[in-house]
Order: structure tokens, then sequence, then C-alpha cells
């Protein structure tokens, strides 16, 4: 049997993930010297859920005691960009952004507004989804700064769409009779925004999960609007590679999909479309496992925090993410 749940809208799902899961405290190494971790994401003026991803994911870290300290910061809210570095006692900073593919924010605001005098994009030696980490100082504060690829193109990210297919589903597993969709915005302004959901994509199908795994987006061929068109499953998971809910996941998506005709008077999920049952998931930034993929990108800059890795996977369901366990 089908299991129908009623979508909430921004507001419910805000209050059902306000609670960061609890972790286990002190579980990483201590260096000598403070270190701090820094998530850096958009933030809006006009929705009030753009920043919650940033601030859940720094309080899950947070707790697991991987860091001196952790701060949030942002382009369009406060704190800024600008002010973040002068408000940490530490003298080493790993910087890692909460956006989905490189460009403009990644390659050019963030590393200006945090005065990263030295900074170039070559030196991430990136072909658009493969950004790491460079390690600049940051002479204005005196502080050794590690600026990490975005989240959305870390290959963790791939266990974290299929964590969140799960997490819609209330599946465990999910074989041939089910298909995915990953979805992005598509831009002619960045080409790496639809590498990163090509990227994924790619990656899920080679893991065998999902009978059919397709990316689609909004702005551009194959679109959201015809994801029926693209599948031969029934069942289909349709899961936004956003980092927070808004607009465009909360609004523009659904109705392009025809899951309502009004975003205002909610939908089913599954909505049956097309003879297909469409699990709408909403935006996978808000899945508690990215807190997991902001700390591997810390880690690949040489953060110690292998253990809170670990203790952060065991917490938000991602261990056996993957592997469809």
């Amino acid at each position: 049997m089908i299991k129908e749940t009623k979508h909430l809208g921004i507001a419910g799902r805000l209050a059902e993930d306000a609670a960061p899961p609890e972790v286990p405290k002190d579980v990483s190494f201590q260096p000598m010297g403070m270190q701090a971790l820094v998530i850096v994401g958009h933030g809006s003026h006009l929705n009030p859920g753009s920043s919650e991803p940033a601030y859940s994911h720094a309080d899950t870290i947070r707790e697991s005691g991987a860091f001196d300290e952790v701060r949030e910061a942002f382009w369009k809210e406060e704190p800024s960009f600008r002010n973040v570095l002068r408000t940490l006692e530490s003298d080493e900073v790993y910087v890692v952004p909460l956006f989905i593919s490189e460009g403009y924010f990644t390659e050019q605001v963030i590393p200006r507004e945090l005065r990263l005098d030295d900074w170039d994009p070559e030196d991430w030696d990136s072909d658009g989804t493969d950004a790491d980490h460079v390690t600049l100082d940051a002479d204005d504060v005196e502080k050794t700064i590690h600026y990490c690829g975005p989240v959305g193109t870390h290959d963790s990210m791939s266990d974290v769409i299929v964590q969140r297919a799960k997490s819609v589903t209330d599946r465990e597993e999910f074989g041939d009779d089910f298909g995915l969709a990953v979805v992005g915005h598509g831009t002619e302004r960045n080409e790496n925004s639809a590498k990163a959901i090509h990227y994924h994509a790619d990656r899920i199908r080679e893991m065998g999960v999902f009978g059919e795994v397709q990316a689609v987006f909004m702005d551009e061929d194959p679109e959201v609007d015809d994801v029926t068109d693209f599948f031969e499953t029934e069942d289909i998971v349709v899961v936004p590679l956003f980092v927070s809910d808004g607009f465009h996941t909360q609004e523009d998506i659904p109705e392009d999909m025809g899951l309502t005709d009004d975003y205002r008077t909610g939908y089913d999920i599954p909505s049956e479309v097309d003879g297909h049952h469409i699990w709408y998931s909403g935006a996978v930034g808000t899945e508690p496992l990215v807190a997991d993929v902001v700390l591997e990108r810390a880690a690949d800059a040489g953060a110690p925090v292998d253990d809170a890795v670990e203790a952060v996977r065991e917490r938000t369901g991602g261990a056996d993410a993957a592997a469809g366990d």
C-alpha cells in the first residue's frame, strides 16, 4: 500500500526540522591551537527559510565538538561574509560554502568578502565539479583560511540525495520499481550549475539503487515539467538539488510537475500524475545528513574531524545511504 502524506509547506518543514539531531560531544581529536568552522550561505531578505539549513547543520556540527568555534555567515543576511572572520578567536579557519555549484559566489563573492587577497579560482584546478580546497592567509585578521569547495559538488552529496529519497518515501531500499529525478535550476549564466546535477545523477545511476535516474531542470532541457515522460517506472522520487526550500522548490516545481494547480492548497505525497506516483522531497539541503558533507569538506582540507564525521553520519541516517541497506 502506498503511504500518503500531506505537504506542509515551508513553515511546517521548518518546524519539523528545527531541532538538530543529537550527536555525541567531544568525539574528535582536539588539536593544539584553536580551529574554527565557518559555513557560508546565500541567505535571503524575502525567504525566511533560506538560512535555516545553515543554522541547523551548524548546530549539529557544534554539538559534535569537532571545532572550537562554529559560525554561520551569509551574503543577504547577518552575520555577513565580510565580518565573520573578525568574530573568531581561532587562528585556523575552515570555510565551507553551503552552495550547490562552483560559480560566481564561490569563485568571486565569498573570497572577495573574506578578503582572501591571494585567491585565484585556478587554484581549485577544477572542471566545474571537483573543487577541493585552497589554503590562504587572511592578513588583515592574521588567520590561516582553508577555503573549501561547495557542498553541492562533493561526492558525499550523492549519498544525501539517496537519503533524501528514503526520508520522503519512508523506504530503506528501492530497486527497479523506483525512478529518481534529480532537479536543478539550470542557467545559461553558469554552465557549472547543470554539471553538478548531471554529476550526481550519473553517480547514483552507477550505484544501482534505482531502476532509472534522470537529471531534469527548471530552465533548460530536459525540463521538470515533463518529468513523467522520462520514466517507465510507476514510482518516481523527485529530489531538488537546492540548498533550502523557497519559491522554486515549494511553489514553482510542484505546480510545474502537476502536483497541484495552486501550491497554496497543498498536495499529496505521493501525488498521481500521468499514471505515475510522484514522491516529491523538497530541497536536499534540508536533509540532516548535509552536516556530514560539511564535515567531509573540512576533513578533505586537513581538519582532524574523522570521528565527528562518523558520529554525524550515524545520527543522521547516512551510514548506509549509498548502499541502500
